[in-house]
């Protein structure tokens, strides 16, 4: 009996100090389960999944971004071959194998081969030196000349107006053919009038459209206020009556200027 008085007394096990002891060997550091346990318990560590996962989405981000450019290039490529189709088809039309437009229509200013350079500079040149001879008697007169001013001259009075036109929708192009009745009023050998961007062909001035022509010294263009110039080698005599003929040629433009076309969307259909 003394023997077994003497053996020390264990306390009974509950379940509270087994769940510490499960703690214990979990590594909660001896913490009740409960939120703080969880909180401070070790975090699971990154698994070969996860970063298999991870290089799956930084490799479809790459991918991604490789389209969007190639999409962006090609958008652009695209963009600038439409440009391009779209000077074309505005532009003048190339000049066929005897230098005439496809169809019957007549060569713009500027298509198909350029002329020699050295005619075409020595062309310029005598002209240049001509306007330069008519500018300085004009200032010597004290007056600007009359293709300067900003309103045509009064020295002729148009009575009738005879045009004809050809329109040529495969290449939008036009040509055409004017004869204008003048009437003199003050003796003057310049005859202007308004024109723009065209190719004048051949110009002609005869007295009462059946007495000998008036011969034609030289023409030319006067971009500043848009007029084309005859230049003739005499006077026209006051009070006679005169018919200018014209042949000329320019494109239908694509803008609101002159002889110009326009579109628009019917049904789906551009018409």
């Amino acid at each position: 009996m003394a023997l077994e008085e003497k053996r020390e007394k264990r306390p009974p096990v509950t379940p509270m100090m087994i769940e510490e002891e499960a703690a214990l060997r979990n590594g909660s550091r001896g913490l009740p389960p409960g939120p703080w346990a969880e909180a401070a318990g070790p975090r699971p560590r990154t698994t070969e999944r996860h970063i298999a996962v991870h290089k799956r989405l930084v490799l479809g981000f790459a991918v991604s971004i490789l389209a969007l450019l190639a999409v962006t290039m090609i958008a652009v490529l695209l963009s600038v071959r439409f440009e391009e189709c779209g000077a074309a088809a505005d532009g003048p039309p190339r000049a066929g194998g005897n230098g005439s437009l496809s169809g019957t229509a007549r060569q713009p200013p500027g298509a198909g081969q350029p002329p020699d350079r050295s005619e075409e500079e020595a062309r310029g040149g005598e002209a240049a030196e001509e306007e330069e001879e008519e500018e300085e008697e004009w200032q010597r007169r004290r007056e600007l000349p009359p293709w300067a001013r900003p309103r045509l001259p009064r020295h002729l009075r148009p009575l009738h107006y005879n045009l004809m036109l050809s329109a040529f929708m495969e290449n939008f192009t036009f040509s055409g053919e004017v004869n204008v009745q003048l009437e003199v009023r003050n003796a003057s050998r310049y005859i202007v009038l308004h024109a723009h961007r065209m190719h004048i062909e051949a110009v002609r001035v005869a007295e009462d459209k059946l007495a000998g022509g008036v011969r034609v010294a030289r023409t030319f263009f006067y971009p500043q206020t848009q007029v084309f110039v005859v230049v003739l080698n005499r006077s026209l005599e006051v009070q006679r009556s005169y018919n200018l003929k014209i042949i000329y040629n320019a494109l239908i433009e694509n803008e609101l200027l002159g002889f110009f076309r326009s579109s628009y969307v019917l049904h789906g259909e551009r018409r």
